[in-house]
This record gives C-alpha cells, structure tokens and sequence, in this order.
C-alpha cells in the first residue's frame, strides 16, 4: 500500500516553494533594512546580499558592524556587481534571500565604464535571476526622488536611472512597500 500526502500537506509543501519578490523603497535611515528582515525570521536557509564595498574607513566599519549582527543566522555574501550569477548558481539553495541594497549596486555599475552600458540588461537579468529563489527575495532600494533637484549632470543621471530602476522592480515585485521613519506604508 502507497502512503500519500493529504491535500494539506501538498498545498502546505507548495506554498514553502511559491516564489515572492517583495520591493522596500524609503530614504537613508528609514527603517527599510529592520522592516525588510522581519519578511525572513521564519524562512531558512536565508542569505544577505550586500552590495556595499569599503572605499573608505567609515564604510568599511559600517560592513563589519552589519557583518557581526548577521554572523551565525545568514550567509552573507558581498557582491558589488554580480547578482544575477550568484541567483543563477546558488539562489535554489535558499527560502529567503534579502538585497541589500539596489541604490548602491547602481552606483557600482556606474562607477564602471563596461559595466554602465550594460545597466539596462543587468537590471533586467536581475530580475529574471530573483524568481529563482523558492521562497522570499526582499530587495532593498532607496527613494532619491523625493528631494530637490541635484546641481549636477552625474547625480542627475543617477537620479533618474535610481528612479526608472524602482519603477521596474516595483512592476516584477509582488509586493511593494515604502518605509518612512520606521513605519511601513504597503504600495502593492
């Protein structure tokens, strides 16, 4: 006699699997990276992206600092640039997965004549890689449009790409949410 599973437990396995791209838009210090990790307490195996690279002493503490409150409960992993291959090759691996954040991969890709051509079908092969994951892909991004408008052409251009960047991920995502001064509002 063959032992099935109950329609239960078939629905209860099939929801563990569903893939969810969740997007957390606010400004700097706003709560997003807190509100972001309360997606992932219950979904293991997780791992943190970091997109952050230590050009200086004070970011370099930041990342150690960010490193230590993580050690032993995530796999962390600092990739500058390169999000779509490490989705590609070891993203099946995890339930949870949080980006850390999309502003500064922009920037990095930016900063790096090669790799600035290629922005738009690295946005693009991003968000094909995210819906590799078997549960939860919470991407973090900042919202620079809310302020003046800047002086100069190069923040102006980031500007607008860090704009036209969230729109994209807000339309693939799920849901949406925007984070202000620790409180979360739910766009989508």
């Amino acid at each position: 006699m063959t032992k099935t599973s109950s329609p239960a437990k078939k629905r209860s396995s099939q929801a563990k699997t569903k893939n969810e791209l969740i997007l957390i838009l606010g400004g700097a210090r706003s709560g997003k990276s807190d509100f972001a990790l309360t997606f992932t307490r219950t979904m293991k195996p997780r791992a943190f992206l970091a997109t952050a690279e230590p050009l200086d002493h004070e970011m370099a503490l930041r990342i150690r600092k960010h490193q230590r409150s993580r050690r032993g409960t995530w796999d962390t992993v600092e990739i500058p640039v390169h999000m779509s291959q490490w989705f590609h090759a070891k993203g099946k691996a995890y339930q949870s997965v949080v980006v850390d954040c999309l502003t500064l991969w922009l920037s990095n890709i930016l900063g790096d004549t090669v790799q600035r051509k290629k922005f738009p079908s690295l946005l693009k092969e991003f968000l094909t890689s995210v819906r590799r994951v078997p549960g939860r892909v919470i991407v973090i991004s900042n919202e620079v449009g809310l302020g003046i408008v800047p002086g100069d052409p190069l923040t102006r251009e980031f500007r607008d790409r860090a704009g036209r960047m969230n729109q994209q991920v807000a339309a693939a995502a799920d849901k949406v949410y925007f984070v202000a001064s620790g409180i979360p509002l739910q766009l989508k």
